[in-house]
């Protein structure tokens, strides 16, 4: 269970987030800035689905309850959507073949992201698979995008020193976004008897 929890941060909001606007910020500093904003629509629109979910579930108690459906898994979204993209942006001058093979581990990542959500019980099968499979989407389909166009020239060491920079945000608390979550529910609902998630601290 403790190498669970300890896996299971990499995907917390406190480093994917930033994780995914460093790579925005690369693409923009690349001048790509055509793929920097396919990003950057793709990922925040998978971030608004999540909470419109859950803000639906805390508010308004809107789900489906016949496979315990409550709200897309942040953590395998973020998971699934960032890392695929991420290597096949570092990747994508090494080959076809290298590219792929990172844009496998990647998705290879985000499954276990989904797992140790699953083994530390703070989603259901269904808002694991759901929010793996939207994590999917957005970093194939900005993948598919970018295949259109050249390799990215551009510094990759940038983009690893500044990953390696965001890793001793790991060692912080995580982001409160549970408690974000109900406070809008309560704002756009005006109910302050909740439907509230298992502990799933993000």
């Amino acid at each position: 269970m403790t190498a669970w929890l300890a896996f299971t941060k990499l995907a917390d909001t406190n480093f994917t987030m930033p994780l995914a606007a460093l790579l925005a910020v690369w693409l923009a500093a690349a001048r790509a800035w055509r793929p920097a904003l396919c990003w950057c629509l793709l990922f925040g629109f998978g971030i608004f689905l999540v909470a419109a979910t859950k803000i639906a579930y805390v508010g308004w108690g809107i789900g489906i309850a016949t496979i315990d459906f409550k709200g897309f898994s942040g953590h395998a979204m973020r998971a699934m959507s960032v890392a695929p993209a991420f290597l096949y942006v570092l990747l994508q001058d090494q080959g076809k073949r290298k590219a792929t093979l990172g844009v496998l581990a990647g998705l290879l990542f985000g499954l276990m992201i989904g797992i140790s959500r699953l083994a530390l019980g703070v989603h259901s099968v269904s808002e694991v698979i759901t929010g793996l499979l939207l994590g999917a989407v957005i970093s194939l389909g900005f993948i598919w995008y970018c295949r259109g166009w050249t390799p990215i020239v551009f510094d990759r060491k940038l983009l690893i020193i500044g990953t390696i920079a965001l890793f001793p945000i790991l060692t912080l608390k995580p982001a409160p976004t549970e408690g974000w979550i109900e406070r809008i529910a309560i704002y756009l609902s005006g109910n302050e008897n909740l439907h509230r998630h298992p502990a799933d601290p993000s």
